[in-house]
This record gives C-alpha cells, sequence and structure tokens, in this order.
C-alpha cells in the first residue's frame, strides 16, 4: 500500500547530517544478545508493522512511501547505518546489536515516541520468548496475526476536515535562548547526560508537589535557568510534547503526532512555593491540553504540511522547514518530552537500562524522559557538551531531596537519513 506523505514533510525537510531527525532507542539487556534471536525477532516484530515496512519514492512531483519488501538491516554495532540508503536496504528504519545492546534507530517522520514504544514492545516479546524460552503474557502488545485495522494505516491529521483555526504563535515574545545567555555558540559536541531517578520516589514527590512527571521536570529546569539568569529579559518557555492521538480520536494511528502545551516561567511565580508552582504548571497543560485547543495545534502542523507540499521544488521546501524551525527555536527555551510509562509487561525483568535519544529542537535543550523497569531516565540532548543546564538542574533535585544518579555521557549520535535532494 503506497502511502501520500503529509504529517512527515517537515520533519523529512528539516533532517540533516548535522541534524538528524530519527528516534534512537537503546536497551541493555540483562545478558548478552544473541544474534539469531534478535534475527528472528526482528523479522517477526516487521511482519506486524507493514506500514513501517517502507522506502521513499518520488512520483509525479510528490513523496510517497511505497511498500519495502527487502530485509530490515541488523548490524554488530552501536552506531547503526544510514537509513534511506543502501546499507539500510532503503528502509526508514534499522537495529543492531552490540554486547548486551539492543538499538533501533527509525526516522521520526516516521512515526514517534508513542508508535516506536509500540515496535519495541513487539520486538522484546519475541525477542526474550525466544531467548529465554519462556512463555510471556500477550495482552497489551502487538503481535503477528492481529487484524491490522484501517485505523492504525489512515493519517488521522491529513484525513480531518473539520479542525479549528490554529492558534498563532508568532505573536508570542521571544523566548531566553540558552545557548546565547551561557555563551556557547562555540561549543559543537553533541552531547547527552543520562540521569536516572526512582519512580516510586519521583512519583511520590510529584504527589507530594502537585506535579506530574512531565510538568514537574518542565518547572525544576525553570527554576534552575532562572537562577542561572535572574536578570535574563526574555521568558523562560518551554514545551512540553504532548500525544495528539487522544484529541484526534485515533489511539491507534502510527504517524508522528506530538505537539506541545507551552509553560512560561513567569516573575509572579518565582516567589512561590514548589507546590504552588506545580499547580500553576499543572493548570496551564490542562488548559491547552483540552480537544479543542490540540486540535489547533494539529491544524497549525497541518497547515505547515501543506505549505511546504505547495513549494515546488525540494530547495524551496527545504528553506520553508528550515524557516519554521528557526521560527520554533525563536519561541522555546528548552522542551521536555515524556511518551509515558513503556509498560514493556514481563520482558521488563530482562532490561537493565533504556534510552530514547533524538535531536534537540532547534538549538536549546531537549530532555527525554522514559519510565522502564522502576525508574526513570532522563536524557539531555544537546548540541552543546557544557554541563551548565546539567548541573543547575541536578542542583534543583539535591535542594528537593530528590536522590538521582547520573549514569554517563555519552557524544550524541544518531544515524543519518540519506535524502534524494543532498545526493
Amino acid at each position: 500500500m503506497e502511502q501520500k506523505l503529509l504529517t512527515e514533510l517537515r520533519m523529512l525537510y528539516e533532517t540533516s547530517k548535522e541534524s538528524p531527525i530519527v528516534i534512537r532507542i537503546r536497551i541493555r539487556m540483562r545478558d548478552l544478545i544473541d544474534p539469531d534471536d534478535l534475527r528472528y525477532a526482528v523479522d517477526t516484530t516487521m511482519k506486524r508493522y507493514p506500514y513501517f515496512c517502507v522506502e521513499l519514492q518520488k512520483k509525479e512531483g510528490q513523496y510517497v512511501f511505497a511498500e519495502n519488501h527487502r530485509s530490515v538491516v541488523i548490524t554488530n554495532s552501536l552506531h547503526g547505518v544510514e537509513l534511506n540508503a543502501e546499507a539500510s536496504n532503503y528502509h526508514m528504519l534499522s537495529f543492531s546489536w552490540q554486547e548486551n545492546w539492543i538499538i533501533f534507530d527509525v526516522f521520526h517522520g516516521l512515526t514517534d515516541g508513542t508508535g516506536a514504544y509500540e515496535v519495541v514492545r513487539t520486538l522484546l516479546y519475541y525477542y526474550c520468548s525466544e531467548r529465554y524460552n519462556v512463555t510471556l503474557k500477550e495482552e497489551g502488545i502487538r503481535l503477528v496475526g492481529d487484524e491490522i485495522s484501517a485505523e492504525e494505516w489512515i493519517d488521522p491529521a491529513a484525513s480531518r476536515t473539520d479542525l479549528p483555526l490554529p492558534t498563532q504563535h508568532m505573536q508570542m515574545s521571544d523566548a531566553l535562548n540558552l545557548i546565547a545567555s551561557a555563551g556557547l555558540e562555540k561549543d559543537h559536541r553533541r552531547t547527552v547526560y543520562s540521569i536516572a531517578v526512582s519512580e516510586s520516589e519521583f512519583m511520590r514527590f510529584n504527589l507530594d508537589n502537585d506535579g506530574s512527571p512531565g510538568t514537574m521536570v518542565c518547572l525544576l529546569l525553570s527554576r534552575a535557568i532562572a537562577k542561572l539568569f535572574p536578570e535574563a529579559e526574555n521568558t523562560i518557555r518551554l514545551a512540553l510534547c504532548v500525544n495528539q492521538r487522544k484529541a484526534l480520536h485515533a489511539p491507534l494511528a502510527h504517524q508522528s503526532l506530538v505537539g506541545g502545551v507551552m509553560l512560561e516561567y513567569k516573575d509572579q511565580l518565582r516567589d512561590w512555593s514548589l507546590e504552588q508552582q506545580g499547580t500553576a504548571y499543572r493548570g496551564m497543560v490542562f488548559a491547552q491540553t483540552q480537544e479543542e485547543n490540540v486540535l489547533k495545534g494539529v491544524a497549525s502542523m497541518k497547515g505547515i504540511n501543506s505549505m511546504i507540499l505547495s513549494k515546488e521544488s525540494d530547495a524551496e521546501r527545504k528553506q520553508a522547514a528550515s524557516a519554521i524551525r528557526g521560527m520554533a527555536g525563536r519561541l522555546i527555551t528548552a522542551t521536555v518530552s515524556y511518551v509515558g510509562k513503556a509498560n514493556y509487561r514481563e520482558a521488563e525483568q530482562y532490561i537493565r537500562d533504556f534510552r530514547l535519544w533524538t535531536s534537540s529542537a532547534g538549538d536549546g535543550l531537549l530532555i527525554e524522559m522514559s519510565a522502564v523497569n522502576g525508574r526513570f531516565t532522563l536524557e539531555f540532548l544537546q548540541t552543546f557538551s557544557s554541563p551548565i543546564f546539567v548541573n543547575a538542574f541536578l542542583k534543583e533535585l539535591e535542594e528537593n531531596g530528590i536522590v538521582y544518579d547520573l549514569q554517563d555521557v555519552n557524544e550524541l549520535e544518531l544515524p543519518n537519513v540519506k535524502l534524494p535532494w543532498t545526493e
């Protein structure tokens, strides 16, 4: 089945070698990886997700995802392979492994964290069943033999014709720019800092302070930034990612359906208690995640993608996408993304570590949150190497009695997506 592109277009034209728009999920298992069992698990898993077994093609001036019957590539490496290229058999995704790590790379325009989690949930079911010769419960896992409904295929944003008029974010004031404020213009080493906290303890902390995981991380980061730059004139404005599927009434959709709410750390909040600030942030999230407001965000994204599609050449489309990315960077200080509790079911007992990496938005900072096997992992994904914001955030955790573990610091490495207009 051929899929015309719309929702995918902005990310397709934004991605670059310097900033690949790719999701990389890294899973450290309890034991060394068995490559034969992994091959079985990948092959079986991909039978369940035909809409991810695609290659990019251009037909009559428009790009489409066409069926790709070539094998999905698995490499013995931590680096992965270039996507949409010969190395990946022209797939927009691939797998790799080394020692006890499994890595899943997928073009972010093809899906989002919610969609990627579904694939991983299926993969772990088949891999752990084979590797450990066990029978795992099937509940809540998409498996081969399921009926794949039209709701999984259809782009719910593209097919909607009754969306409300979008909100005009262009009227917003400029947000505080972290790189300029910290003087990091010459620091171009893409870096990821991984921090772990106990899930149960952090959830208890949230309950005590009227917070939720995503809003509390936004609040703690806002407080940390404010203390670093107390005299800053521009607004500290964080974007918290929102899954648009609920508002679209499309829980099964596989597309990249991520919007955002804007959380401003206003001057009048700064003298309030943490609990009062938590209530204020929760209120902002509640208001902005009402169905009509989320649908306004969908309408905005649909409008942007339609505008990109209206351009005649790839060069014009790329220029338009770059301008949109630049505008978003001007309006946002940093971004926080939390897909929700992974819930990999019985396979979690075999998982020792879980990471989700992707490119940070604009010139700012992205925190990707994961909840797997009893702990939250917070990935500080940066276009720079300086630990200034990590250290300020950790100080906030310390001052609020939250025990953390700075697990490691890595180069933020993501595979390139080979595109026709860059050849």
